[in-house]
């Protein structure tokens, strides 16, 4: 089983180790992460799999109380399935409107690019 430091764990999730701290302090890991007998935190491979996991909701802009949520709801374990997966698809919701909506403006900019090139290519 891999024990990373989290200076290493930083440098595999792409995050600091301030935001790794923060992301134990605040309730948003499974578990309180395993420390060395120095005292260093330890980071295994189940902890970076789930760090991943809660980076990816906070990238699509799910708050910090819901990814609190989450994580409260899967330590708790077996039974809670159905609260876990409403979570999960009302964030779902909100992702798509943006997706769609900056989908959108991507074709609003496609659209003016091709102006350009049409004008620069007859200008040629």
């Amino acid at each position: 089983m891999t024990s990373l430091t989290i200076a290493e764990a930083a440098e595999r999730t792409g995050l600091t180790a301030h935001t790794l701290r923060y992301y134990e302090r605040d309730g948003l890991l499974l578990h309180a992460v395993d420390r060395a007998p120095s005292g260093h935190r330890r980071y295994t491979d189940d902890d970076l799999r789930w760090i991943e996991m809660v980076t990816r909701l906070r990238s699509t802009g799910m708050p910090i109380r819901d990814v609190r949520r989450y994580a409260a709801l899967v330590r708790d374990g077996d039974g809670n399935e159905a609260e876990r997966l409403a979570l999960l698809l009302a964030h779902r919701e909100v992702v798509e409107r943006q997706l769609a909506e900056v989908t959108s403006h991507l074709r609003a900019i496609d659209y003016k690019i091709a102006l350009y090139e049409n004008t620069l290519d007859k200008s040629a």
